[in-house]
C-alpha cells in the first residue's frame, strides 16, 4: 500500500479524483481515504497544515494502514535562487528549519540524534522517473534539501538564513515532520514539492494562484506514480 499525505483541501482533492472504490475511515478528526489508482492500493490523508498536525496524520497512517511507503506532496517556497514557479523539488534530506538548540552547542536543525532526514534512495529515483514522465519538459525536476519549519516564509532575510543554514532548495510547512515519524518507525519516505511562490514579499498572492495548478501538477505525477 502507498501512503500519500497532503496538508491542504486543494492538494489532496486533485488525487481523491484519481481513486477508485474509496472508503473513508476518520481516526482522531483525521480522515484517510483508502483506494485504488491505477489498479495501486493507496491510502490518502489530508493532514491540516503545519508539524504537528502532518506528524499526527503519519503516526496515524502508519499505525493503522501499514502503508510501505510514504510520499508527501504539496506546494512549497522557492529558496534556491534557480527554481522557478512550477519547478518541482524532489527531498534527498530534509529537516526542520525552526529547531534551535544551539545554545547546547548543536548546529541548528539537530534534534534527539539527528538533523537531516534521508529519503530512500530507491523511492526518490521512482518518483524523478515519473515526475518527468509527467511534466514532459514543460517544468525543470531537482533533488536537493526541503526545509521545513511552523512559518509561511515572506522575508527575504528569513529566506537567505535558511537557504544559507541548510543549502535547502525550497521551505514549506509539514514535509520534515512527515519525514522524522518515518524515521522513526522505519517507513520509507519521500517528500515532493511543486514551487508555487519564490518564497519573499507578495507571495501569499503567487500561492494562492498557482495552489491549484501545484495541485493538479502533483496528481498528474501521482498517476504516473502508480502506473509504474
Amino acid at each position: 500500500m502507498i501512503g500519500i499525505i497532503g496538508a491542504m483541501k486543494e492538494e489532496v482533492d486533485s488525487i481523491l479524483a484519481l481513486m477508485l472504490d474509496k472508503e473513508q475511515t476518520v481516526y482522531y478528526g483525521v480522515k484517510f481515504y483508502e483506494g485504488t489508482i491505477n489498479g495501486k492500493s493507496c491510502i490518502v490523508s489530508k493532514s491540516g497544515v503545519g508539524k504537528v498536525n502532518a506528524a499526527r496524520s503519519t503516526q496515524i497512517m502508519i499505525d493503522k494502514f501499514n502503508p510501505a511507503c510514504i510520499i508527501n506532496i504539496g506546494s512549497a517556497g522557492a529558496l534556491e535562487p534557480s527554481l522557478e514557479i512550477g519547478d518541482i523539488v524532489i527531498s534527498d534530506r530534509c529537516i526542520q528549519h525552526d529547531v534551535d538548540i544551539t545554545a547546547f552547542g548543536h548546529e541548528k536543525g539537530y534534534i534527539a540524534g539527528i538533523r537531516y532526514l534521508q529519503a530512500d534512495t530507491g523511492l526518490v529515483e521512482k518518483c524523478r522517473k515519473a515526475i518527468e514522465m509527467s511534466v514532459e519538459g514543460k517544468y525543470k525536476t531537482y533533488i536537493g534539501i526541503v526545509a521545513s519549519g511552523d512559518q509561511f516564509i515572506s522575508s527575504q532575510e528569513v529566506k537567505e538564513q535558511i537557504y544559507k543554514d541548510f543549502d535547502a532548495w525550497c521551505v514549506e510547512m509539514e514535509g520534515a515532520a512527515i519525514a522524522y515519524v518515518c524515521h522513526l518507525c522505519e517507513v520509507p519516505f519521500v517528500v515532493i514539492r511543486s514551487i508555487s511562490d519564490k518564497s519573499t514579499k507578495g507571495n501569499a498572492i503567487e500561492f494562492r494562484e498557482f495552489l491549484k495548478l501545484s495541485s493538479d501538477r502533483c496528481a498528474h505525477f501521482v498517476d504516473v506514480f502508480t502506473k509504474q
